[in-house]
């Protein structure tokens, strides 16, 4: 395979382009087809040569994706001027034609060599493939279900651990309310012992009082003057009043351990049970092309005048890059039939660029990362704007009108249907949000806005696409899903990722009635059949992309991708 790098040299900073170049000698088209007898890329006008040259018409041409790998060079040992190209089915060996002729092969069997490096190197790329769209891709969502994992017990725990810091405060306080109410109790207690002993202190005051007075009638009786007294009366003292000694109150010391303060407070257990496996995306649905372009790579040679429906590739071919100039980034791309782009940035740029990536004009727009701008069927461009809920079309002699007013609704993204030219758009108000039809001239005919129970379908609309069965495909961000609702209206299905995380961003179709769509949580382009069945990934960092945003398909089926660290714009090719 060849590559050549062309610039416009009338320009040194204009965009470079890549593509896989014709191998017919002073031919520098793109080598989209391949002759698998003389192990060349071909051009489209090339392959027609080929074809009615009457040395060559009978050779094997094929789509280049399709071509059979040469077998590498390797001399035989016994006849170095020879090349290895047969296989000894019997001695379980490769040699030269020569070497067959010998007698130790005499009779045996042969099988070409090339046909099984074919055959053995289809195998492989197969088991590549698979690393590069299923192992590495699943195995880097597992690492993030890992790492979401990490923060969802990182908080958890934090939260279990303010809880138990409130418990054990809450416990404290009613140790101190306890202990207080305690406290009070003995100061009642020592009030009421005191007024008890003061009255009996009282009792024996009184007493005493009484016996001071009984002595003095003593000494009275025993004078002399009073004799007679004595004789006459006899004075008798009253006994000593009983009282009782208090009671002293006892201080039982309470009997509780560490164990019964941890029996008091909450505590935290690990679950017994059984933890559940990751969920691991079954490998069939990405190997089932896989197996079907090894079973093409042994079929008969594709007829040149034949025109067959396009079918998926075993892998995306970067045919060709556009450097845009007057972005910074690229989050959404629009091509017309001409084949020109329109790409926007996040600071809403909008340019168009041709086929060379040279600037054609560039206008400030309110938009920034969203699907607001769309190529319409008549080559027009139409573009939103948001701020004065306006949407606007540019002709193709660049002049600027008015097309449609969206009242209270701000705009956000825009489709110009491929089937009967309608305009399809996705707004918002407040916290509602919808997808309205209007006809080629601006009428407001359906409006999108809930589910089949009711309830609000959309929330952020950010990008818009229809299907070839009419079925209008909205990628929502913060629903965190691929919306599909039939031309009716009715929702039909939700696409919510393959994983735990999936935050979908550009979403296109294709003429198969695929649904492509970008997903920013694993910089990966997902592959939808028309019911919102996952095919495969047929983009992934593996292939170069590290934050793709914007993606479309033109009319031959190649497949644009912008993404939003560089002002990049790659053509992929994924059907055949």
């Amino acid at each position: 395979m060849s590559t050549v790098i062309m610039s416009a040299p009338s320009d040194e900073q204009a965009a470079m382009q890549h593509y896989l170049v014709c191998g017919t000698e002073d031919c520098q088209k793109n080598g989209q087809f391949y002759c698998n007898d003389c192990h060349r890329p071909l051009c489209e006008r090339c392959r027609d040569e080929h074809v009615k040259n009457p040395d060559t018409k009978f050779h094997e041409i094929v789509h280049y994706r399709l071509r059979k790998h040469q077998l590498p060079v390797e001399k035989c040992k016994l006849h170095p001027t020879r090349n290895v190209d047969i296989f000894c089915k019997e001695c379980k060996v490769a040699i030269c034609s020569k070497c067959s002729t010998m007698k130790e092969h005499h009779r045996h069997e042969f099988d070409d060599l090339e046909e099984i490096y074919i055959e053995k190197y289809a195998l492989q790329q197969d088991e590549f493939s698979k690393i590069q769209k299923y192992f590495l891709p699943t195995t880097q969502g597992l690492k993030l279900d890992i790492e979401a994992d990490v923060t969802k017990i990182q908080k958890l725990m934090e939260s279990i651990r303010t809880s138990m810091k409130a418990e054990a405060e809450s416990l404290k306080n009613l140790v101190d309310e306890v202990s207080s109410d305690s406290i009070e109790d003995t100061h009642i207690m020592e009030k009421t012992l005191l007024k008890m002993l003061k009255s009996e202190e009282t009792t024996y005051d009184d007493y005493i009082a009484y016996l001071g007075k009984m002595s003095d009638e003593f000494q009275q009786h025993l004078s002399l003057e009073n004799q007679k007294i004595l004789f006459s009366e006899i004075l008798k003292i009253k006994t000593i009043p009983e009282t009782t000694k208090p009671v002293a109150p006892v201080f039982t010391a309470g009997q509780f351990s560490k164990h019964d303060v941890a029996q008091l407070l909450g505590r935290v257990i690990v679950s017994n049970a059984e933890p559940k496996k990751r969920k691991i995306q079954p490998i069939v649905a990405v190997t089932t092309y896989m197996k079907s372009t090894v079973k093409q790579l042994g079929q008969s040679k594709e007829k040149s005048d034949v025109k067959q429906t396009p079918s998926l590739s075993s892998s995306a071919t970067n045919v060709r890059e556009y450097s845009v100039l007057g972005v910074d980034s690229v989050w959404h791309v629009s091509v017309d039939k001409s084949g020109r782009l329109w790409v926007s940035d996040w600071r809403g740029n909008l340019v168009q660029t041709d086929l060379q990536g040279n600037q054609l004009q560039k206008i400030q727009t309110s938009g920034r990362e969203e699907g607001y701008h769309r190529a319409t069927q008549d080559r027009d461009l139409i573009y939103t704007d948001k701020h004065k809920r306006e949407i606007y079309r540019i002709t193709l002699d660049k002049k600027i009108t008015d097309f449609i007013k969206t009242g209270d609704w701000e705009p956000l993204s825009l489709q110009s249907s491929r089937i009967n030219g309608d305009i399809l758009v996705g707004m918002i108000k407040d916290k509602e949000a919808k997808v309205t039809r209007y006809n080629k001239v601006g009428k407001d005919i359906q409006n999108i806005q809930r589910d089949n129970q009711g309830q609000g379908l959309y929330s952020d609309p950010h990008h818009i696409t229809e299907n070839i069965n009419g079925d209008i495909c909205t990628s929502d961000y913060k629903k965190r899903a691929v919306l599909v609702v039939n031309k009716s209206g009715q929702h039909r299905f939700s696409y919510r990722g393959q994983g735990s995380g999936f935050y979908p961003w550009g979403i296109c179709t294709d003429v198969l009635g695929h649904i492509l769509v970008y997903d920013s949580y694993s910089n990966t382009v997902h592959l939808l059949d028309q019911d919102g069945g996952f095919l495969s990934v047929i983009l992934s960092p593996q292939e170069g992309i590290t934050s793709p945003r914007g993606v479309c398909v033109d009319d031959e089926n190649n497949l644009y991708v912008g993404q939003r660290d560089t002002n990049t714009v790659t053509v992929y090719k994924y059907l055949q």
